[in-house]
C-alpha cells in the first residue's frame, strides 16, 4: 500500500495516478521545488489489471524493452538518464538479466518507487478517486493511465473532449522456473550475443503444428464482447496473431532466428522464450503470449509447449479495456488542454504506448507544467529527439485517423544528407542516435536550471 503523508493538500500541482507516469511527474516536480498532491484510487478502488496498491506497478510485462544503442528504445531511455529520469535510475538499479532488455524486479521496483514518494518533503499522497481535477490545485497533470476510471473518463470527454477511444491490452502468462522441463528447455541468448538470459523451449514443426491448432480453436474469454475488438498491433493476443496466417508465429514471439539448439546444434522450427521475472529467476514471464483465452484453455495448450508440459501458472494471461484521448486534437505542444491550459495529460492515456514511453510524458508534463508555475520560457524538444519524436506524435495529427504508438524511428525527424550520399540502415540510425543526444544535451543546458 502507497504509504499516506500528513502534509496538507494545498499543493501548487494535483497529479491524478501514480502509475508511471504519475509517479515520474510527481517525482520530477518535487524535485524541482513545487508541491504535489499525489492522487491514487488504489488500493482503495482497484482496477481490472493491478494486484496492489503500490506506485508505478507493471501489470504487463516486466521489460522496459531494449536499453541498447542505437535503437529508438535505447534512445529514449538514454535522454531520460540524461534528465536525471528517477524511475529510469530505480528501475536500472532493481533490473534482472535481460539480455539487451531493461527488465526489472516488478516488486522491488515498485517498493522503491514507493519510498521515493512516500520520503519525499514535496509530496503528499491521497488515496481518493476522483471523478475531475481538484479545484484546490490551480495546476493539474492527469496521469489516470489507461485504466482511468469510468467517471473520470466521462468528465474528459463531457468536458474537454468529444471522443474516447480506446483498443483493448492483453498480459502474458509467468510461469514457475522449477516446473520448467530443462530436458527440453535451454537458456541461451539470440545469436549468442551477451549472457544466456532467456529460458528457450524449442518446438519441431509437428510439435508447433499441434499447438497451433489448439490455440486457434481455444476457447476466449467473453468472446461475443470482442466482436469488434481494436487490439494494439504491437501487443497482440497470441491467440489473435495466429489467426492471421500458419507462419505469423514464426515471425513473431515464436521465431526461432538466432536460436541454437545445444542438443541438437540446429535451429529449431520455432521457439518459447521466457525471461526472468526477478533476480532470483524464480519466475519466468513468457515473451510475447499476451492471451485473452479462458484459465481452462491457457491450462491446456500453454502444456503443448515443449519444456511446459508440467508448468506451474504463477499468473495467467489475461485481457483489459485502455482508454486513450484524441490528443493531437485536444492538447498543445506542451501537453496542455487547448480549452484548459492549467490541465495537462500524461501517459498511456495520451496515446503514448509502452512503459518508457509513459514516464517520458509524464517528466515532459512535470517540466511543462514547472514552466508555467515558474513563468520560466523553455523550447519544446526538438523532433530530432525521442522526447520531442513522442512528443509531436501525441501533439500533431500525422495521419487520419490517431492511434498509440511505442517510440520507433519513424517517429523521428528525418535524417537529411548532403548530396546523394545514401548510408545503410544501420549506420543511418548510429547518426539520428548520435544527434538525438547531442540536441538533447544541448536542450536540457538551455532550458533546465543549474545546468548552464
Amino acid at each position: 500500500m502507497i504509504l499516506k503523508s500528513n502534509k496538507k493538500s494545498s499543493s501548487s500541482v494535483a497529479v491524478i495516478g501514480a502509475g508511471l507516469a504519475g509517479s515520474e511527474a510527481a517525482l520530477v516536480l518535487a524535485d524541482l521545488g513545487i508541491e504535489v498532491a499525489l492522487y491514487e484510487m488504489r488500493p482503495k478502488r482497484m482496477t481490472p489489471a493491478h494486484k496492489t496498491g503500490l506506485p508505478a506497478e507493471l501489470v504487463c510485462s516486466n521489460s522496459f524493452k531494449s536499453d541498447k544503442l542505437p535503437t529508438a528504445h535505447g534512445i529514449l531511455k538514454a535522454e531520460l538518464s540524461l534528465l536525471k529520469s528517477p524511475l529510469i535510475a530505480v528501475a536500472k538499479e532493481v533490473r534482472v538479466p535481460a539480455g539487451s532488455a531493461l527488465a526489472v524486479d516488478r516488486e522491488k521496483f515498485s517498493h522503491r518507487v514507493n519510498r521515493l514518494i512516500a520520503g519525499h518533503p514535496e509530496i503528499s499522497v491521497m488515496i481518493n478517486e476522483l471523478d475531475r481535477p481538484p479545484t484546490e490545485h490551480p495546476f493539474c497533470i492527469i496521469a489516470a493511465g489507461p485504466l482511468a476510471s469510468d467517471a473520470l473518463t466521462a468528465w474528459l470527454t463531457e468536458n474537454l473532449s468529444s471522443e474516447s477511444l480506446s483498443f483493448y491490452d492483453a498480459i502474458a502468462p509467468i510461469v514457475s522456473a522449477d516446473s520448467i522441463n530443462m530436458d527440453k528447455a535451454f537458456y541461451a541468448s539470440r545469436w549468442d550475443e551477451g549472457s544466456p538470459d532467456y529460458c528457450n523451449c524449442p518446438f519441431t514443426e509437428e510439435e508447433y503444428g499441434v499447438f497451433y491448432d489448439a490455440l486457434v480453436s481455444a476457447d476466449r474469454v467473453r468472446k461475443h464482447d470482442f466482436e469488434n475488438e481494436n487490439f494494439f498491433e504491437a501487443c497482440l493476443p497470441i491467440e489473435v496473431l495466429a489467426q492471421r496466417e500458419y507462419g505469423a508465429l514464426l515471425f513473431g514471439p515464436l521465431r526461432p532466428v538466432g536460436i541454437t539448439d545445444p542438443r541438437t546444434g540446429k535451429r529449431p522450427f520455432a521457439v518459447c522464450q521466457l525471461r526472468k521475472e526477478n533476480a532470483a529467476g524464480e519466475s519466468l514471464g513468457m515473451v510475447g503470449f499476451q492471451t485473452r483465452m479462458t484459465v481452462p484453455e491457457q491450462k491446456r495448450i500453454l502444456r503443448l509447449i515443449p519444456g511446459l508440459e508440467n508448468a506451474e501458472i504463477l499468473r495467467y494471461g489475461s485481457i483489459h479495456r485502455n482508454t486513450y484521448l484524441n490528443s493531437p486534437l485536444l492538447l498543445e505542444k506542451d501537453l496542455s488542454f487547448k480549452k484548459k491550459g492549467n490541465i495537462f495529460l500524461a501517459g498511456q492515456i495520451c496515446g503514448s504506448e509502452g512503459y518508457t514511453e509513459s514516464i517520458a510524458t509524464g517528466h515532459m508534463a512535470a517540466i511543462f507544467t514547472w514552466a508555467k508555475i515558474t513563468k520560466n520560457t523553455i523550447h519544446t524538444f526538438p523532433p530530432t529527439t525521442a522526447f520531442g519524436a513522442l512528443l509531436r506524435h501525441v501533439t500533431q495529427l500525422q495521419g487520419k485517423r490517431f492511434t498509440p504508438s511505442n517510440i520507433n524511428y519513424g517517429l523521428f525527424e528525418p535524417l537529411f544528407l548532403s548530396g546523394k550520399r545514401r548510408l545503410k540502415k544501420a549506420k543511418k540510425r548510429e547518426l539520428m542516435c548520435e544527434r538525438a543526444l547531442e540536441d538533447m544535451q544541448k536542450w536540457i543546458y538551455e532550458n533546465i536550471p543549474d545546468t548552464k
